[in-house]
């Protein structure tokens, strides 16, 4: 049902945009659902209370209310706080902005609906995208837009209705990643590549930091993996930055609209030259920085205390990134990174050096190779790099070889299904000591061809390249105990009748062909 929901809201979508940039229209209707959805979920807790407060078995039972009354008891703010729910003014309710679909104003009005929501809800001010009334559609299609947006239903209570805004949520930013192109990647990783950094890191509790954050996707995945083992929203700390300002505001939006307590920096920003958390040291670090970006440098980073491993160069920021995440890991923390293959062999520009010396000071735990094809909108090869200040084995690095673990789901696009995240995690958390109930890995081996803990001795003698294919060897071929002579007869003669047959083929061909008048 759900997914009906969401395919035909992309597909009208896709049609009302006509030729606006999905870049643009993407603010205009992932806003318009951010608003359906506190409205929703504000009228049901409205409704709900309003049941209570008038059932004598209840704590919050108001005896001998008149209707005054009980509609002043409804307008307390705590009521809907304390639920985790936003409180919305009259003039931002949905039913209020259907009613207006058709008004040439209608652009007007939703700007003005959410100034009325930010100034209620402090923690969204300067966040909410007030483009509406300079949206350069065609007469009555933000109506119609709204009229669209009226068909998703969010269910008749908040943990419902967040879990199916969370879905469609998803869903449109993955689509317009893919119909933007090469700029989406500004924004959206692969849910499957964000699944498996967090399976891998494991962040129970504590601080999470993400210095890229783009839309927020790598902490809503991890409140979900510590719903999921037994914890609660709010066990961790939530601490994010993005230079983008679009994108920042929709981070704010996507972690608002599940009730994740979040800090993104007093604005958007640099990370490199304006680092909105100087003083965070981060129990979890998760991040998809820009792969290999040129332009990153600035003079005031020269001798910057970031560079513990060296001086990153000055034409690529991905050494530049790892440091950046090593300075901001606590000493018992784990950071988990997506970076371009080049990352794990290159020796340019001192790139080699800063690698040498992160591994000899024995902070790169794990190294996983990925399938090709994850991301929507770049063939660069990609891996992920697994780094702790105070590893469970020290002195060793596992590679993990995951290249032919993908699948793909449609004509250009692989992932990695659950089974494959489960097993690296599970061969991860085996290799740390650290195996849980119901793992499908509970002794750590080595496997050729997947996976192989290795001496740092060994990666110094392979120029401290962290290529998982170049350890993890060739996957071991099944042996049906035959002889090699006796196999290669058997293949020798199934080749000559193979030939043979050919050769009858041919000339029962030719034979047909010269009845019909053909020369050969």
């Amino acid at each position: 049902m759900l997914d009906d929901i969401k395919k035909t809201l992309w597909a009208t979508a896709d049609k009302l945009r006509a030729n606006m940039d999905a870049a643009e229209y993407k603010h205009l209707v992932l806003g318009l659902i951010f608003l359906k959805y506190v409205s929703d979920t504000f009228t049901a807790r409205r409704a709900e209370i309003e049941a209570r407060l008038q059932d004598p078995a209840d704590e919050f039972y108001f005896a001998d209310a008149t209707p005054e009354d009980l509609a002043a008891e409804l307008e307390d703010r705590d009521y809907y706080k304390s639920a985790n729910v936003f409180w919305v003014p009259e003039g931002a309710r949905w039913e209020t902005i259907r009613s207006m679909a058709k008004n040439v104003e209608i652009g007007k009005f939703i700007d003005n609906a959410l100034t009325l929501i930010e100034g209620e809800n402090p923690k969204l001010k300067g966040i909410l995208d007030k483009r509406y009334a300079r949206a350069q559609l065609p007469d009555g299609k933000l109506g119609e837009l709204v009229d669209l947006i009226s068909t998703i239903g969010f269910g008749e209570n908040a943990a419902q209705a967040r879990d199916v805004l969370g879905q469609v949520y998803e869903y449109f930013l993955g689509m317009f990643a893919s119909a933007e192109g090469k700029r989406g990647g500004q924004f959206y990783t692969p849910a499957s590549i964000v699944k498996t950094l967090v399976a891998v890191l494991a962040p129970h509790h504590g601080k999470v930091y993400d210095p890229c954050c783009g839309s927020g996707g790598m902490f809503v995945q991890s409140e979900k993996f510590i719903e999921a083992h037994g914890g609660k929203l709010g066990d961790v700390s939530i601490y994010g930055q993005e230079a983008n300002p679009t994108t920042w505001r929709l981070a704010a939006m996507n972690l608002a609209i599940r009730g994740i307590d979040f800090n993104l920096g007093r604005e958007p920003a640099d990370t490199f030259t304006r680092n909105q958390h100087p003083d965070l040291r981060a129990d979890y670090i998760l991040a998809n920085p820009p792969f290999n970006i040129s332009d990153w440098w600035h003079g005031s980073l020269e001798g910057d205390p970031r560079w513990q491993y060296g001086d990153p160069p000055q034409g690529n920021a991905n050494y530049a990134w790892l440091q950046h995440m090593l300075y901001h890991l606590k000493d018992t923390g784990r950071a988990g990174i997506v970076l371009a293959n080049g990352s794990m062999s290159s020796s340019q520009n001192n790139e080699g050096v800063i690698r040498a010396a992160m591994v000899e000071a024995d902070v790169v735990e794990v190294m996983v190779a990925l399938p090709g094809q994850l991301f929507f909108n770049t063939q660069i090869p990609a891996c992920l790099w697994f780094l702790a200040k105070r590893k469970k084995r020290k002195g060793e690095v596992l590679f993990i070889d995951a290249r032919k673990l993908g699948r793909m789901i449609s004509r250009v696009q692989a992932e990695l299904d659950d089974a494959a995240i489960q097993r690296i995690a599970d061969t991860v958390a085996a290799w740390r000591g650290e195996v849980e109930q119901g793992a499908t890995v509970t002794e750590y081996q080595d496997q050729p061809g997947f996976c192989r803990s290795v001496p740092l001795a060994e990666i110094a003698q392979h120029g401290h390249v962290l290529t998982p294919g170049r350890y993890v060897g060739a996957e071991e071929v099944e042996d049906d105990d035959e002889a090699f002579d006796e196999k290669m007869r058997k293949l020798t003669e199934k080749l000559g009748e193979q030939m043979a047959k050919g050769a009858e083929l041919d000339a029962l061909i030719r034979a047909k062909l010269g009845g019909l008048g053909y020369e050969f």
